[in-house]
């Protein structure tokens, strides 16, 4: 059965949010989506019920530990990972990339490689730069072809060598869109025993992400991009997170994942991405019933998460397409990304532009005024606006949906912007 979007859309308040008269509509969801009631009451009962510091003796601390050891499990379910100890949770994806880098350049020696790419956010390079600088690592970059958006297995190959330790490349494009095949990556890295560090950032919200079946040995994800709050989740191999120092306070224990939340944790951020995915699991079990079969080896949960995953993926899919054929109807417009109809199953709905009578910028102001929500600039993608050539201009306009979307909000942003 198809998605119930009037049964979706009454779960996420700010929908019906309505400003002068006119409704919000909301194509900034590759910089962060709306929250659901579930989300915001998982919150607030938290904040009520049990907020207190972890590992006391007492009703609030002690229903505050089974939460966040609830919401462990919810993550380990959503990423189909072996144990919820391999699941840490902190402010953000950045940090927890930062921090990991730090942990893991212990393992190398002056001489080493990194490779990085040309197509990741800045969160997944900053940090391995730093850390190349830092104890004089060789840095390679694996770029991405301008014709078809997407990387060369064969220029992989050639980069990769016995020095190599590190690969760190991102699922999907936070600003081209494009799906990378990290299964492949993450093999052939591993052929030249080289560790790998997926960004799963911009991919997750939108299919479904096994880290088993990938093989990478580290993946980031950020619960605000697929409905929750604002953190960040990191899943590690056990064997790995216990091999690398984490950087915490002497008292602190050094079990997994303790060891690696540094500090007091955003217990009632941790309450609010369990509920994120409690409302995949709820449209799993209640819209996606025709995918079941297809995931009845895993878990009841991860079933239902992935059969939610795939039934979303399909209609973004739809909206993918009257966005992007949309635009290309817009005298003046020019797409950034994958648009080949046969080529659709490559990218994630996310969509980037520029427009030749109009600075980007300036196009995200007017929409602005239509109560209509995109972003402009970079994104933290530095190496693709380099590459694309718009580093001195305001970069590209970005229009991304989420499964509360629809096609009316498409068809009216459509019309909006062939007419400013």
């Amino acid at each position: 059965m198809p998605l119930n979007h009037s049964e979706i859309r009454a779960q996420f308040p700010s929908l019906s949010v309505v400003d002068n008269k006119q409704p919000r509509i909301y194509l900034d969801n590759p910089g962060g989506t709306q929250v659901s009631k579930r989300v915001i009451e998982r919150m607030t009962q938290y904040l009520i019920n049990c907020n207190a510091n972890d590992g006391g003796k007492f009703r609030t601390s002690l229903d505050s530990d089974a939460l966040l050891a609830e919401a462990h499990q919810a993550m380990a379910a959503l990423l189909n990972a072996p144990s919820p100890s391999e699941i840490v949770f902190g402010n953000n994806m950045t940090s927890l990339t930062f921090s990991i880098s730090r942990s893991l350049a212990h393992l190398f020696k002056p001489g080493d490689e990194i490779l990085l790419t040309r197509m990741d956010h800045e969160a997944n390079i900053s940090p391995w730069l730093q850390i190349a600088s830092e104890y004089d690592l060789n840095v390679k970059w694996l770029d991405f072809s301008m014709e078809t958006y997407r990387y060369e297995m064969e220029t992989l190959s050639q980069l990769l060598t016995n020095r190599t330790k590190l690969v760190a490349v991102n699922y999907a494009s936070n600003a081209l869109g494009t799906i990378n095949d990290v299964k492949t990556i993450s093999a052939k890295a591993h052929s030249v025993g080289a560790l790998v560090y997926v960004d799963a950032v911009h991919y997750l919200p939108h299919g479904c992400t096994d880290v088993q079946d990938i093989g990478c040995d580290f993946l980031a994800c950020s619960p605000y991009k697929f409905c929750g709050p604002h953190q960040g989740v990191l899943w590690g191999k056990a064997e790995l997170l216990e091999q690398i120092q984490g950087y915490n306070v002497r008292p602190a224990m050094n079990y997994l994942p303790t060891k690696f939340e540094t500090g007091t944790q955003n217990h009632e951020g941790q309450a609010g991405s369990l509920a994120a995915v409690e409302h995949l699991v709820w449209i799993g079990k209640t819209m996606a019933q025709e995918y079941h079969e297809q995931f009845a080896g895993y878990s009841e949960s991860t079933k239902y998460i992935y059969s939610a995953m795939t039934a979303i993926k399909d209609y973004e899919e739809k909206l993918s397409y009257r966005l992007i054929n949309g635009l290309q109807a817009i005298k003046g417009i020019k797409i950034h990304g994958i648009t080949q109809t046969e080529q659709m199953h490559h990218r994630v709905p996310t969509v980037c532009f520029i427009h030749q009578d109009y600075d980007s910028e300036e196009i995200a102001a007017l929409l602005a005024e239509k109560n209509i929500f995109v972003w402009s600039g970079d994104f933290y993608a530095i190496e693709i606006i380099k590459k694309l050539g718009l580093d001195k201009s305001s970069g590209l306009v970005r229009v991304g949906t989420a499964h509360y979307n629809t096609i009316e909000e498409i068809d009216i942003f459509l019309e909006a912007l062939a007419n400013l």
